[in-house]
């Protein structure tokens, strides 16, 4: 052959290579497999540039920090010079732009979710049919960036195999459950609830799958719209005013969720509340008003981007964010122009996992009274080289330098590492993280945020508590509600060791009943709840929690 060219015939035969790679099947692959959590390292988040672009280039400004992002669009050019001249957004090179027909920018429900084959291994995307037949290009959109990341993608759109569902009506906890509104179930009427729960596990690995009741006032019935996962045990859950738009049926939910399923690790889920906002005219769902919410957020791995919307309320929501979080750079992003379209953040992005997890379990230490003996530390570590090394860091004061501790292989048929933290006084708060090093020499912290990201727990003071019925009533207000003198929304925080039941109310002066917040059950932990005190007279009014271990008050002033 004349004109033969040996490095144009080996790059030609790679590329051939990595084209056949790529596969799209409607058949799930073999082994066992995991849905990834939210929370877990991503390689890239992807959007499409259309509508709302100022949302979505403060998207792209701070998530280009952290991972590639796709940029789904007509003009690659185009787009460039909009983010950079019109909005103001920098271009690097993580910023990748992949011109694909499309319809809309809602790429949480139409795009693809992120599993690996065993646990750690193989990493591939499962696409459902999207629930809006006459989006034809959307639909089309996960094949395009599966195949430009060389991703295999597995779908569940032809019988019997088919399920219609949309990503923001999908949480997993990366462990085999899920949740979901019953959206799923009215939208495959020819499914029975065990035929997709089949599908589920077939193809998601989801064995266990928590549906709850759609919400009168949430057209869409995605549950992104008022909860988020935010690690294994716990739910960040939206709060309205007692009786108002949709907070009934979410406390109906959330009681359902509680009284029937425990988290992976057996113990009773720990509920975070976040207030549901009113929009700029004062007006809830129910009174026509704009679904704000605070739990439509994204994990782009060490940072999080947030919806938010007016400072009185924004304020409180970061700080919830920020505390839930430690470590994590909490990003909070105007979202008034998108939130009249029932969507914000998660709505308009989706993301993809990497090629090469390492997989990092623990459920966190919860407060002691043992001054006497170590605290066991356990996790499982998993990645596809082996685990070569773990290691556990601790500290009492996260201005100094942490202590290392080798951790020791356990059990290697659970991937379980051990290793202690020294016994500490009374009075002590420790803080410590998780580092996984592989064979291969990845490395991995959890949480992800470390070194400036933590799990925490207090050494607490046995001897000033007489009996365990004041434990729990001495903790119920330990952080006073909050602001304090009030006029408007006020968050009211009520800690516990234990679930039980709460009657949460408000009284003036007199004794008189002025609002009832919630009969509710509760976790271990810390939940939030919220009033609204803006048309309330001025004066002092008292907080009272009735429990089965006795009663609380605490006083409120209201300005």
């Amino acid at each position: 052959m004349k004109n033969f060219n040996p490095l144009l015939f080996i790059f030609l035969f790679l590329f051939s290579f990595q084209v056949k790679a790529q596969t799209i099947s409607n058949t799930p692959p073999a082994g066992t497999i995991r849905t990834a959590a939210e929370w877990e390292e991503i390689q890239a988040l992807v959007v499409t540039w259309t509508d709302y672009k100022s949302v979505l280039a403060e998207i792209i400004r701070y998530a280009q920090e952290e991972c590639k992002v796709i940029v789904h669009c007509t003009n690659a050019n185009t787009a460039q010079n909009e983010l950079v001249s019109t909005y103001g957004v920098p271009v690097g090179p993580n910023v990748i732009f992949k011109v694909q027909p499309y319809n809309t920018l809602w790429i949480r429900d139409y795009g693809a979710n992120t599993a690996y084959i065993n646990d750690v291994d193989s990493l591939f995307l499962v696409d459902w049919k999207y629930n809006r037949p006459s989006r034809t290009k959307d639909d089309t959109i996960p094949r395009g960036y599966a195949r430009l990341l060389n991703i295999n993608l597995v779908q569940t759109t032809t019988s019997p195999n088919q399920v219609i569902h949309t990503g923001g009506n999908f949480m997993s906890d990366g462990l085999g459950t899920a949740f979901s509104s019953e959206l799923v179930l009215d939208e495959n009427p020819t499914q029975s609830e065990t035929a997709i729960n089949n599908i589920m596990l077939n193809y998601m690995g989801i064995d266990r799958y928590i549906k709850m009741a759609t919400l009168p006032y949430d057209g869409i019935h995605h549950i992104d719209m008022h909860m988020k996962l935010l690690d294994e045990e716990t739910l960040l859950i939206g709060q309205y005013p007692t009786g108002i738009s949709d907070g009934p049926q979410i406390e109906a939910n959330l009681l359902y969720v509680i009284d029937n399923f425990n988290s992976v690790f057996e113990t009773p889920y720990k509920i975070i509340r976040i207030v549901q906002p009113p929009d700029d005219l004062n007006k809830y769902p129910s009174q026509n008003g704009d679904y704000r919410t605070y739990s439509n957020a994204v994990f782009v791995n060490k940072t999080v981007l947030l919806p938010i919307y007016e400072e009185k309320y924004d304020t409180t929501a970061l700080r919830i964010w920020r505390e839930s979080l430690p470590g994590f750079r909490v990003i909070g992003i105007d979202c008034n122009s998108i939130i009249p379209a029932s969507g914000a953040i998660h709505c308009i992005t989706h993301s993809v996992g990497v090629n090469d997890p390492m997989l990092i379990v623990h459920q966190p230490l919860h407060d002691t009274y043992d001054t006497a003996n170590d605290y066991l530390v356990s996790a499982s570590l998993q990645h596809r080289s082996g685990i070569n090394q773990a290691k556990l860091f601790y500290t009492i004061d996260t201005t100094q330098a942490y202590s290392e501790v080798p951790m020791t292989l356990f059990n290697s048929a659970t991937n379980q590492w051990t290793a202690t933290i020294p016994a500490q006084a009374a009075g002590t708060e420790v803080f410590y993280f998780i580092q996984g090093i592989a064979e291969s020499g990845k490395t991995q912290f959890r949480p992800i945020s470390a070194p400036e990201g933590y799990w925490s727990f207090n050494v607490l003071d046995s001897g000033s508590v007489i009996t365990f019925q004041q434990e729990i009533m001495d903790k119920l207000f330990e952080v006073e509600a909050y602001p304090n003198p009030s006029k408007g929304i006020t968050c009211i925080p009520v800690r516990s060791d234990v679930a039980m039941n709460v009657d949460l109310s408000v009284l003036d002066v007199s004794g008189r009943m002025v609002e009832q917040i919630a009969i509710s059950k509760i976790s271990s932990g810390e939940s939030r709840f919220y009033i609204n005190t803006t048309n309330w007279s001025a004066g002092m009014y008292f907080i009272r929690a009735q429990t089965p271990y006795g009663s609380r008050m605490q006083k409120l002033m209201v300005r």
